[in-house]
């Protein structure tokens, strides 16, 4: 990472706020995000403030960011800092704190559709405000995708933690250090290898790195297909080595914050389906996708509800309510 600053400007911080739509809640929504943990993957989420270092025009910022508004008038105040940063930066960071933390959804027409069906009726009573989140770039949310892949979630915390201490950029502030996700480059030059010295399988450290010099070549672009239909995206993930439809279906909702994701071959949700909708028994993948029609083109928002239940621990007490 070049540190250089170009003459003629200095270290700058930089303060601005964002007005998400209402409902808007903060605490819920990046408490989603980061699994109601302090720290997941890059970001940190402590005392209330959100902090992740993020890449602008070849520099990192530190960027934090807070509610100071309330869920029916939300407003987020947004701090950035780091080497040499210009009006320019700014507006790069406000994008991508919008686009991580869906600030600009249309949560009414969701709302509306939901609280006309007695299953997802208390689902959004106990959820209210929460928003669907992604990650800054298509890549990191591949990566950890991929990562996460058919393990424990205390192994998949450890490889994430390792991928990103060894091979981020970092940030030491107020005598903590804060890392960025690794870049496809980075990832590359390490191969697989470098993968495997941080306790990743071969098979994880060959689909990541793979991906990783596409990208880095210029063969490969995930940005590119956000101007693609849900089903392109989809059949373009498919074609990935290390990439199946679970990864594929969660990359629509994760990386590209499309409304009708339903990734309908995770365990998890068919869990929670047959519970809220069912017998209580795991509903086959297929019946999960069948019933799942009813609520497009709103699936995304109904997948991340049932998820962000199952991580506050509220899942059991909507149920009761279905």
């Amino acid at each position: 990472m070049d540190r250089t600053c170009r003459q003629g400007l200095s270290f700058t911080p930089m303060s601005f706020e964002i007005t998400p739509t209402a409902p808007y809640d903060f605490d819920l929504t990046v408490g989603s995000m980061t699994y109601f943990q302090s720290r997941h993957a890059a970001d940190v989420f402590e005392d209330g403030v959100l902090r992740r270092v993020l890449p602008l025009d070849g520099k990192l910022a530190l960027i934090s960011v807070r509610s100071v508004g309330s869920v029916d008038a939300p407003r987020l105040a947004v701090d950035a800092s780091g080497e040499c940063l210009t009006a320019s930066d700014t507006d790069e960071a406000r994008r991508l704190v919008r686009r991580m933390l869906a600030t600009d959804d249309d949560i009414a027409a969701f709302y509306a559709m939901a609280r006309a069906d007695k299953h997802l009726a208390p689902l959004i009573g106990n959820m209210y405000g929460l928003r669907l989140t992604r990650a800054p770039t298509a890549y990191e949310a591949l990566t950890l995708a991929i990562l996460g892949q058919q393990i424990s979630t205390h192994v998949a915390r450890m490889l994430r933690n390792l991928l990103i201490e060894t091979y981020g950029d970092r940030i030491t502030a107020s005598g903590e250090t804060l890392y960025a996700f690794p870049n496809p480059q980075t990832i590359a030059e390490a191969g697989v290898e470098g993968l495997r010295a941080i306790k990743f399988s071969g098979r994880k450290a060959e689909y990541i790195t793979g991906i990783s010099e596409q990208i880095a070549s210029g063969k490969l672009s995930l940005e590119a297909m956000h101007d693609l239909s849900d089903g392109e995206i989809v059949r373009s993930l498919m074609a990935l080595r290390g990439v199946g439809a679970w990864t594929a279906h969660w990359m629509l909702i994760r990386a590209f914050g499309r409304s009708d994701g339903f990734p309908h071959g995770d365990l998890a949700l068919q869990r929670m389906m047959g519970v809220l909708v069912g017998d209580g028994a795991l509903m086959p993948p297929d019946e999960a996708l069948a019933y799942s029609e009813r609520w497009s083109p709103w699936r995304s928002w109904v997948t991340t509800y049932l998820f962000g239940a199952g991580r506050t621990g509220r899942f059991a007490e909507i149920a009761k309510g279905k």
